[in-house]
């Protein structure tokens, strides 16, 4: 049943380029002529079918998988990410009808693909539970946490097309350099994933002897050259690659090792593409974003943040406080993920503020989607894996 869940999973991201292609050809191919005279191009047409057909073989990956593993599949970094990006292409599903905007999908489907591609880089093991996880709330809170993530996600991307549509990129500005570093960001991702794949090949693995965080002596097996080691670490692996400095206890220094090889990569890739382009990635894609309808994407992006942001609401505080009480025995523990989760929870309270009182229409609401998202990822990303917390379930 799990094989046959991956096998699903693997379908469903071919279905998501499959997607991604026909909404590229919707912007970039040529329209014809009908006999009235009307141009045409189905391609936006078919992106969608095959965007409702990769959701469809998502969700039967994540059912089949959840009658594998005897429960909700989002235990895990793996699972819960994977999820996310459904979560995401479901959401985009959905709002797709009421726009119609191909280069919505356009920008969606790449993102949903990296997400699942991130995901597949974490352990697929099944393993059992701790006792705090074994609870009816796994699925209540992370489910509906991951819905109201994968909602929000769409007003990333609304909020980045409307940036990459009206901002000037023919002169450095702090907008073009906050811009680049999204594109960036996701470049880094992409390195994150290609790096991985690398080592692996090359079956490349150090130990390193420690002491942890509870002061107690143990191993850690890092799987890329160490940039940086383990607490009073000590390499116990021949012939291998000598930390330069030493984290702290508190820090998952081979996590944080990893996020450092993935900003390395995404400089270099970043870097090669200014070369060839000899202008910034921006200023490459905004030609083909001339028919984009500024005002459009903005309702768009808070559309999707004004009904994501309850539902994320309802399950990262609300079922989450419950849940705490139920396995820990209190509401709040200022738990590095707790501690997030409320700063995500007021950015986007604020947002919806300035928005409805202080009329916050276009750039200003633009760059508010894009910074919601980045905690969301900093969230998942750097808070899951580097910081040590009783939410660290990566592994």
């Amino acid at each position: 049943m799990i094989q046959l869940s991956s096998n699903f999973l693997l379908i469903s991201f071919f279905m998501y380029l499959l997607a991604t292609i026909f909404f590229t050809v919707s912007i970039t191919g040529k329209r014809f002529k009908t006999k009235e005279g009307e141009e045409k191009n189905k391609s936006g047409f078919y992106g969608y079918v095959f965007s409702i057909l990769a959701v469809a073989t998502s969700i039967t990956y994540f059912i089949l998988r959840w009658v594998g593993v005897g429960h909700a599949p989002v235990s895990n970094m793996f699972e819960y990410t994977t999820f996310l990006g459904i979560a995401m292409a479901l959401a985009f599903v959905v709002i797709y009808p009421m726009y119609k905007n191909n280069y919505l999908g356009l920008f969606t489907m790449p993102v949903v693909m990296l997400i699942i591609a991130y995901a597949s880089m974490f352990p697929r093991e099944v393993q059992p539970l701790i006792p705090a996880l074994q609870s009816y709330w796994l699925h209540i809170h992370v489910i509906t946490v991951a819905l109201g993530q994968g909602i929000l996600a769409l007003g990333f991307v609304g909020g980045l097309l409307y940036l990459l549509r009206v901002i000037d990129f023919r002169k450095i500005t702090k907008k073009v350099v906050g811009v680049e570093f999204i594109l960036y960001s996701c470049l880094a991702v992409l390195a994150y994933i290609l790096l991985n794949i690398s080592f692996s090949a090359m079956n490349y693995e150090a130990t390193f002897e420690y002491v942890n965080e509870n002061g107690v002596e143990a191993e850690i097996t890092y799987y890329k050259p160490a940039l940086v080691g383990p607490n009073e670490g000590v390499l116990l692996t021949e012939g291998r690659f000598d930390p330069f400095i030493q984290a702290p206890a508190i820090i998952r220094s081979d996590d944080l090792n990893t996020v450092l090889w993935s900003i390395i990569g995404g400089l270099f890739i970043y870097g090669v593409f200014i070369l060839l382009f000899r202008q910034p990635i921006g200023g490459k894609i905004q030609p083909w974003l001339k028919n984009v309808n500024p005002n459009s994407v903005d309702e768009l992006s808070y559309r999707a943040i004004a009904i994501g942001f309850p539902v994320f609401t309802l399950g990262g505080l609300i079922f989450a406080m419950i849940w705490a009480q139920i396995a820990w025995t209190r509401f709040w523990g200022w738990d590095p993920k707790e501690v997030w989760a409320l700063i995500t929870f007021l950015f986007y309270a604020a947002y919806l503020h300035l928005r409805l009182s202080r009329g916050w229409h276009g750039e200003k609401s633009a760059w508010l989607c894009v910074i919601g998202f980045a905690l969301i990822m900093f969230n998942l990303i750097f808070v899951n894996l580097v910081i040590a917390g009783l939410h660290s379930y990566a592994f």
